[in-house]
């Protein structure tokens, strides 16, 4: 999304800068900026923190430059470990750090094509912290994503595949004795955890889950939503459990198939009091919460993109996110 300054003519050319009057160092950080920041804002904070005019055109540009190297390395190293390519260790060199995967997606609108969904991969470690369990008031481990690293990309599920695994490679997700994939009832997220993570614990997540489970309760009580929310709890102890035949038979021998067939598909990857035994995480606020920050900076008011600028800017913003973007900038 280009910024104009007064009347027709860009920011820059107004202020007589063009993009070869900055350093690299400050192109840098003019560019990471953009990864956090609206251009416009970016400016005012670069003049006000760096006290030096950076004007919002001056600040596009160099995204703009820059982010096209950037994405560019990004593709070099996709190739570069692409499956076919990663050897991995001998059997019992696994390394013992539980990893975990997720992936879901978002809308941003584009320039002359409306609004398009991108894929966010997210990457993250497995640990352990202490909660205190709701009913009994223990303290109770539970599993939580840390060290989190995000890739996202525009398009389609076969686009976005290969920068997924480019992030699991660097994250040494296939080098890992155990690793879980947590996501919503998609399609095109389990063809790519059986393709890429064949050997992973796969978990639909929790949330996705008990908003099906409420659907089909709605469905099936439509004119008492009393009887309907005291089926809802009841049968969200048995999904909690693993007992999912109690909840597709009422719905089967209703006529509820539509409903049914969601928890028949996923049954084995609704295992959640098994999972969460096992020190698994069963919801997928990871990459939620990464959805969040990249429409964050892609999807403000009034932002259209043209295909390009927007998938550059998903580089960056995952790499800002990643604290990844020095490193990035270097090899690019």
């Amino acid at each position: 999304m280009r910024p104009v300054g007064r009347g027709f003519f860009p920011l820059d050319e107004q202020w007589g800068l063009s993009a070869s009057v900055y350093s690299p160092g400050r192109a840098r950080q003019m560019v990471w900026l953009s990864g956090l920041l609206p251009y416009e804002q970016a400016a005012q904070v670069f003049e006000r923190i760096g006290h030096c005019p950076a004007p919002a055109a001056s600040i596009w540009r160099q995204t703009r430059a820059h982010g096209e190297r950037m994405q560019a390395r990004v593709e070099r190293e996709q190739e570069r470990v692409g499956p076919e390519r990663v050897r991995l260790p001998p059997a019992g060199q696994d390394h013992r750090q539980r990893m975990g995967v997720s992936m879901d997606g978002g809308m941003l609108n584009l320039r002359g094509e409306g609004f398009k969904e991108f894929k966010v991969g997210t990457v993250f470690e497995v640990e352990q912290r202490l909660e205190r369990d709701p009913l009994t008031k223990e303290l109770t481990p539970r599993a939580h994503g840390a060290h989190m690293v995000y890739t996202a990309v525009l398009g389609s599920a076969a686009a976005f595949a290969p920068a997924l695994w480019a992030l699991a490679v660097q994250a040494e997700v296939p080098r890992a004795a155990e690793c879980s994939v947590t996501a919503d009832g998609a399609e095109w997220i389990w063809n790519l955890a059986a393709d890429y993570f064949p050997d992973s614990v796969q978990i639909v997540d929790w949330y996705h889950a008990c908003e099906h489970l409420a659907g089909a309760a709605a469905t099936l009580y439509p004119d008492d939503p009393q009887t309907a929310q005291a089926w809802f709890r009841q049968q969200r102890n048995h999904l909690y459990r693993g007992e999912l035949q109690a909840v597709t038979r009422p719905l089967d021998q209703a006529g509820l198939t539509d409903q049914s067939q969601y928890f028949h598909t996923h049954q084995r990857r609704m295992q959640y009091q098994e999972f969460q035994e096992a020190g698994y995480p069963i919801g997928s606020g990871t990459v939620e919460s990464g959805i969040k920050q990249f429409k964050a900076r892609l999807t403000g008011s009034g932002m259209r993109w043209s295909r390009p600028a927007a998938q550059q800017m998903l580089t960056i913003r995952g790499a800002v996110l990643a604290n990844t973007f020095d490193a990035l900038w270097a090899l690019a």
